[in-house]
């Protein structure tokens, strides 16, 4: 049987590594509260023995005493693993930051990183006071929107990770953990409340820079609207092309849907709710960035968690396990993994980047004005036969599409105003659909109606 190393488990191969033992159990302290140190297993797993004389025991134990601050007392001991002996130490400890030999370690992974000053400050401090979602809200039962918590249940109970059905708004925040008295508390607030500190700005860029601007949002809510409102944003203004090499027409976006619903997502869920900075949805020429006012732990690098070896660091754990039992989230550090393999399988780059105030995604946009992600030849999909070919559609030539197939009898003008855009515009729009066969006029202008394409 070979044995694995994990973030609050370390093998060495004898005694002779008692220093380096005595720094893992304060990295591991310093991460989850306790850690094990087994002596006779090597870094590949294998169980190789130790030799235990009569002082091994009692010179474990005092190495451990001596050299970590502030003091800990833990359980030693022999164990027979696989027939051979071996030392097992067990630590636990509440009061870190704990130090070795001088010096603060923190666990990542298998191994051990030294502390920086600023994160020994941050992890002394964030011991006097209690983590933000946890402060009384101001608001009250009554401001908790009914449809969205019921939604979220049913939801939740979907997903199978919730076991019991929507009540009442006291008795089913109480079992989700989210009333832990008789007043909510700011993860109840920012989850459930639709009048709240939070906020997403959303903007579309003419160039590469935020010079000029094409258009400009500001949306509010709960965090269940606001990934939802971000979401169509997006969706609107970004290019679509259609596939008509099967039977059916299947729209194909430029960024992958998943991707940036999962970076919104992620946003939301593990942004600094003590910023009074809002998210951001930056729609640029040639890239998608998305903004999370939250810096990204110090320990750590976007690319661990791109191999899978990153841990998961939350900031609002109560607010992240609500959306996980929805499946709003998804826990164990694997969003931005499982952005970067939806964007790899297509074609797209992205980024993740640490900044000064947070931390952002910006997915590149591919070129398809020029051919670039369309596939041979430059198409976006086709029949043959003398059928329509695919082309590109615009977010909101998809949006009309929509509006189109609920409402055949709408009016340009009505359309115009659903969009919030001119008539003129909805023209030209209406236009390059007629073109490329999407849909047809059928009767007059006054008691007609559209009808779209499969």
């Amino acid at each position: 049987m070979v044995h694995k190393e994990s973030e609050t488990i370390e093998f060495k191969k004898s005694t002779a590594e008692l220093k380096e033992a005595v720094i893992s159990i304060v990295a591991m302290l310093n991460k989850h509260g306790q850690g094990e140190v087994y002596f006779g297993i090597s870094d590949d797993g294998k169980v190789v023995g130790q030799d235990i004389g009569r002082m091994t025991i009692k010179e474990v134990t005092q190495a451990v005493v001596d050299n970590i601050e502030p003091k800990i007392y833990p359980k030693v001991e022999t164990r027979k693993i696989e027939g051979k002996d071996c030392v097992v130490v067990e630590a636990h400890g509440i009061n870190s930051p704990y130090f070795a030999y001088g010096r603060a370690y923190i666990r990542v992974g298998e191994s051990n990183k030294a502390l920086s000053p600023h994160k020994i400050e941050t992890l002394i401090l964030s011991k006097k006071r209690p983590l933000w979602e946890s402060e009384i809200s101001e608001r009250q039962l009554k401001d908790v929107d009914t449809r969205t918590l019921k939604d979220y249940m049913r939801r939740a109970n979907e997903e199978g990770r919730i076991n019991f059905k929507y009540s009442n708004v006291k008795t089913t925040l109480k079992k989700l953990h989210l009333l832990p008295g008789e007043k909510l508390i700011k993860a109840t607030e920012v989850l459930f409340c639709n009048d709240n500190s939070m906020e997403v700005q959303a903007a579309v860029f003419a160039g590469t820079d935020k010079i000029t601007f094409l258009d400009i949002k500001k949306f509010k809510g709960n965090i269940f609207n606001l990934r939802r409102q971000a979401e169509a944003y997006i969706q609107e203004h970004i290019k679509w092309r259609a596939d008509l090499s099967e039977s059916r027409r299947k729209e194909i976006p430029e960024i992958p849907v998943r991707a940036f619903s999962e970076a919104i997502g992620n946003s939301l869920c593990h942004r600094d709710y003590t910023n009074p900075k809002g998210n951001e949805v930056a729609i640029f020429k040639d890239r998608i960035e998305i903004y999370n006012p939250g810096t990204f732990p110090d320990e750590l690098a976007p690319e661990d968690f791109i191999k899978g070896d990153g841990y998961s660091v939350l900031r609002n754990p109560l607010i992240a396990e609500t959306m996980y039992l929805s499946a709003d989230i998804e826990k164990w550090a694997s969003g931005l993994k499982r952005i970067y393999d939806e964007c790899t399988a297509v074609g797209i780059k992205v980024e993740f980047k640490r900044v000064k105030t947070g931390f952002v995604v910006s997915f590149h946009r591919p070129k398809w004005e020029e051919g670039e992600g369309l596939g041979e030849g430059g198409q976006t999909g086709g029949q043959t036969g003398g059928q329509r070919k695919g082309v590109l559609l615009s977010g909101k030539q998809k949006r009309i599409l929509e509006i189109l197939k609920t409402k055949p009898q709408i009016s340009r003008k009505e359309l115009a105003e659903e969009l919030s855009i001119n008539t003129s515009a909805i023209q030209k729009h209406l236009m390059k659909l007629k073109e490329a066969g999407y849909i047809k006029r059928i009767g007059p202008d006054f008691g007609g109606h559209w009808e779209v394409g499969g």
